[in-house]
């Protein structure tokens, strides 16, 4: 880490309830960016899905946009120019030249400019246990690249949701210069209830990296819901803010002297060792 992240700053993180229209959900977000600036927030950040939840596979396709005609895009540069900030917009669906979309994160400079993307990586397929089922690869493409970003206080690195579950990701991120990991999400219910602060906190652990995860929450449009509860997570472990199941802003200070001395206690990152897979067990004849 260089000698200027040990400054400590303040990290916020909005929690909100996309709805499914683009632009409603634009002044909906900067309403909650403008708060945590307004309460000394240098980086704030906001949840997967920022910019629309829209649960119909056919019109989701329908109505995103590529990056060049994204209204987001020049809305958030402004707003993080305006009030000097670091900006992560969780994630917005982008168009993508294959028809399908990439669901990517935007960090912003206080400058205004665009100093990072990442499209995630993991995407979510799943079929839980109350029936609900998810299949993002029908309109989404994977990522294929892991991103540190630089800031002040040191690198960050970007993940999204169900890349959560996925800790060979963090701990590359973390081994790769990340001093904090960014985890925006719309976690289901039934998934965060089970297994929401354990994952977030053991990233954390795994890492000795700060986690900040804002989450969506409440209810979407069709009935699907989401979890909230977005965290600041310490790298010790310890939760620094939950944002519970209502929308607002979260902020801790952060400190990121505490990164190095939760890996100079546990330096977990430098203990990595090869080793032969198992073999298979062999089926009985």
């Amino acid at each position: 880490m260089s000698s200027s992240s040990a400054t400590v700053f303040k990290a916020a993180c909005v929690q909100m309830t996309s709805l499914r229209d683009i632009e409603p959900n634009l002044p909906l977000a900067g309403d909650f960016i403008r708060e945590a600036a307004a309460g000394g927030a240098r980086l704030v950040m906001t949840p997967e899905n920022t910019s629309i939840i829209e649960p119909d596979r056919k019109l989701a396709l329908a109505k995103a946009l590529p990056e060049a005609r994204h209204p987001g895009l020049p809305y958030f540069s402004a707003l993080a120019y305006e009030h000097a900030l670091w900006l992560l917009i969780g994630s917005m669906p982008i168009k993508l030249d294959n028809g399908k979309l990439a669901n990517r994160s935007f960090l912003f400079g206080p400058d205004g400019k665009v100093r990072a993307r990442y499209d995630k990586i993991h995407v979510f397929d799943v079929d839980l246990p109350n029936g609900e089922v998810y299949r993002e690869s029908a309109t989404v493409q994977p990522g294929d690249q892991g991103v540190v970003a630089e800031t002040p206080w040191g690198g960050l690195g970007l993940t999204i949701c169900y890349d959560l579950r996925f800790a060979y990701l963090h701990r590359t991120l973390a081994q790769a210069g990340a001093i904090f990991l960014t985890v925006p999400a719309a976690f289901t219910v039934p998934t965060g209830e089970a297994h929401w602060h354990v994952l977030l906190r053991a990233r954390a652990i795994e890492t000795g990296c700060f986690v900040f995860a804002p989450a969506q929450c409440g209810t979407h449009a069709e009935g699907r819901r989401t979890y909230g509860h977005s965290l600041i997570i310490a790298p010790w472990g310890e939760v620094l803010a939950d944002a519970g199941s209502e929308p607002g802003v979260i902020t801790a200070e952060i400190d990121p002297a505490k990164v190095l001395a939760a890996r100079h206690a546990v330096p977990a990152l430098r203990h990595d060792r090869g080793f032969a897979a198992p073999a298979r067990p062999v089926a009985a004849s």
